[in-house]
C-alpha cells in the first residue's frame, strides 16, 4: 500500500489532528483524495462536478493558516463531498435533474457555509437520484452509482455518491440527507455510517416547508467517531431554519464512554409494519444473538403504531408539492417518474387528507416514547432487502409481496422519521449475498449525543468480531471503469464549475 493509499484511509479526526500537529498539509492530503478519486470513480460514478483548482487554491491557504499558527477550526485542511441537493457557491448543482444542467448557485446553503467556515476544502459534488426521489442513485445528468462491493449493484440512496464515495476512501468529509432514509440507507449498502439526527439540530435551510420535522440534513462518515466530528462542525441555531436550536456542538467532538454492559436493546424486525426479506431477518436476529451476551438487556419488542404509511404518503407528498409545482405546471414530462408521482399523489390530496396525516404522525411519536421506558435504544434492520442492481429503480416486491408504490421497500427507516427521533445504520458485516449489512440504532427523542456514544460502544465492540465488523470494499476490483453507469444519461451536455458547456457527461 502506498503513503497516498494509507493517508486517504486515515478518519476525518487523525487526519485533522495531523494537520494542526503539521504531520501532512493539506495540499498533500487533497492531492491524494484528488488522485484516488481519479483511480476509482470511473469504476463507481459516485463524484459528479469537481472543483479542483478552487480546491488546491483552498489548500494552500490552509496550509499557510497552520505554518503562521493561526486558530483552525474543526474540519480545517480535510477535503470536502457535497450531495448535489445542497447548492455550493460557485460549483455546478444540478440536484440530478435535466431542469438544472447548468446551475451554478451564487450562494452556499447553511450546512456549506458551516463545514467552509470549520475549514473544511470543497473538492466535489457527490451523485444522487433525481432531485432525490428515491433510494437507488441514478439520474439523467451522471448516471448511477455503483456500489463498491458490486458495481453491478445499487449504492442506496438519496446519498448514495456520498456513502460510495466514503467506502472507497475518495474523501473524509461528505454530506448527506434524509426523508425516508436518505443518510442510513446508503451507508447500510455501502458499510458507512449514516445519521439522521433530530429535526433543527444541524439546520436545514434549503427546506421550503420550514416547520415540518420531516426533512434534515446530517452527517455521514466511515466511522462514529468521523460521523460525529461532521456533526460538532455543522450543528446549531440558524436563522436558515426554524426549527434549529442551541447545542454545545463541541460535545459531539468527545463522544462519552458507555458501558455496553448497562445497555437495555430493544429490537425488531419489522416495527410491526415493515415488509422484510426472510434472509435479511435471519441475518438480523442472528446479529442480536452475537450482540446479547455484551449487553444488559436485548429482547424483542412489539410495535404497532397505525398507519405509518398512510401518514408519510401524505406528509411526503406536501414536501413534492411545495417544490415541484411550478416545474410540473411548465412541464409535467420534464420530470422522472418518481418526482412525477409523487407531484401528482400530493396534489390529489386535500385539507382533510393533511390533518389526518399531522394527526397520525403525533399518535405514532406518543406511542413510539413508550418503548424508550423500558430500553436505551431500538434496533432494527436498516434495510429489508439485500443491494439490487441498480438497473431495477426500487425493490418492486419482498418476499413475493409486490410494494405499493417505489419508496414502499423504505419502510424501515421512513416509521423512525415519522417518530422524530435520532437514528444511524451502523456497519455490521455482511449479509449472505457479501454485501454491507447495516443495523438501525434508533436513540431516545433529542437523545443524539447518547445514540451516538451507543453506536460508538457498539462499532468497537464489533470491531473485535470478524462477522460483525464494518466490511472494506475491494478496491483493486475497481481499476476499470464502468461506462453502464452513464448509460442512462441523457444526450444534452451539462456544464462544469464554471458555467461553460462541457463535452462530456462529467468534470471529474
Amino acid at each position: 500500500m502506498s503513503d497516498s493509499d494509507k493517508l486517504v484511509a486515515l478518519n476525518a479526526v487523525e487526519l485533522r489532528r495531523m494537520i494542526g500537529a503539521k504531520e501532512i498539509s493539506p495540499v498533500e492530503l487533497l492531492d491524494a483524495c484528488i488522485e484516488r478519486i481519479e483511480a476509482i470513480n470511473p469504476a463507481v460514478n459516485a463524484i459528479t462536478a469537481t472543483c479542483y483548482d478552487d480546491a488546491r487554491k483552498a489548500a494552500h491557504a490552509a496550509e499557510r493558516k497552520v505554518l503562521d499558527g493561526e486558530p483552525l477550526g474543526l474540519l480545517h485542511g480535510l477535503p470536502l463531498g457535497v450531495k448535489d441537493l445542497e447548492d455550493t457557491a460557485g460549483l455546478l448543482t444540478t440536484y440530478g435533474s435535466p431542469m438544472s444542467r447548468g446551475h451554478v448557485p451564487s450562494r452556499d446553503v447553511v450546512l456549506v457555509e458551516r463545514l467552509r467556515s470549520a475549514g473544511a476544502i470543497l473538492v466535489a459534488k457527490t451523485n444522487v437520484p433525481e432531485l432525490g426521489a428515491g433510494a437507488n442513485t441514478r439520474n439523467p445528468v451522471w448516471g448511477a452509482t455503483g456500489n463498491p462491493f458490486n458495481t453491478e449493484l445499487n449504492a442506496g440512496g438519496s446519498s448514495g455518491g456520498s456513502a460510495a464515495a466514503l467506502a472507497c476512501d475518495m474523501l473524509p468529509v461528505c454530506t448527506g440527507s434524509d426523508t425516508g432514509g436518505s443518510l442510513r440507507i446508503p451507508a447500510s449498502k455501502c458499510g458507512v455510517v449514516g445519521f439522521r439526527p433530530s429535526a433543527g439540530l444541524v439546520p436545514n435551510s434549503r427546506r421550503l416547508l420550514g416547520w415540518t420535522p420531516i426533512s434534515v440534513v446530517g452527517p455521514m462518515g466511515r466511522d462514529v467517531e468521523e460521523t460525529a466530528l461532521q456533526l460538532a462542525a455543522t450543528a446549531g441555531l440558524s436563522t436558515g431554519d426554524p426549527l434549529s436550536y442551541e447545542v454545545d456542538a463541541h460535545g459531539f467532538t468527545n463522544l462519552p464512554a458507555f458501558d455496553l454492559s448497562t445497555l437495555r436493546v430493544g429490537y425488531t424486525e419489522d416495527f410491526g409494519c415493515c415488509d422484510v426479506d426472510d434472509g435479511i431477518r435471519d441475518l438480523f436476529r442472528a446479529r442480536m444473538a452475537a450482540l446479547a451476551p455484551m449487553v444488559r438487556t436485548c429482547e424483542p419488542v412489539p410495535f404497532d403504531l397505525g398507519d405509518a404509511h398512510r401518514a408519510f404518503d401524505v406528509i411526503r407528498a406536501e414536501s413534492f408539492v411545495a417544490g415541484l409545482r411550478d416545474a410540473y405546471a411548465r412541464d409535467p414530462g420534464a420530470l422522472g417518474p418518481n418526482t412525477r408521482a409523487n407531484y401528482e399523489m400530493g396534489a390529489a390530496m386535500s385539507l382533510a387528507d393533511s390533518a389526518w396525516a399531522q394527526a397520525e404522525q403525533t399518535r405514532i411519536f406518543k406511542r413510539f416514547q413508550s418503548a424508550f421506558e423500558r430500553y436505551d435504544v431500538i434496533l432494527s434492520p436498516t434495510t429489508p432487502v439485500s443491494p439490487f442492481p441498480w438497473r431495477e429503480l426500487y425493490a418492486a416486491q419482498i418476499n413475493g409481496r409486490a410494494q405499493e408504490n417505489y419508496y414502499r421497500w423504505l419502510a424501515l427507516t421512513y416509521v423512525v422519521t415519522l417518530t422524530t427521533h435520532p437514528a444511524l445504520s451502523l456497519p455490521c458485516g455482511v449479509d449472505a449475498a457479501g454485501m454491507p449489512f447495516g443495523v438501525q440504532i434508533v436513540g431516545p427523542y433529542h437523545g443524539d449525543l447518547k445514540t451516538l456514544a451507543v453506536a460508538r460502544a457498539m462499532e468497537l465492540a464489533f470491531e473485535r468480531h470478524p462477522a460483525l465488523r464494518r466490511p472494506r470494499p475491494d478496491l483493486s476490483k475497481l481499476t476499470q471503469p464502468n461506462p453502464a453507469l452513464k448509460s442512462i444519461v441523457t444526450a444534452p451536455p451539462i456544464f462544469d464549475s464554471t458555467g461553460e458547456a462541457e463535452a462530456g457527461m462529467s468534470s471529474v
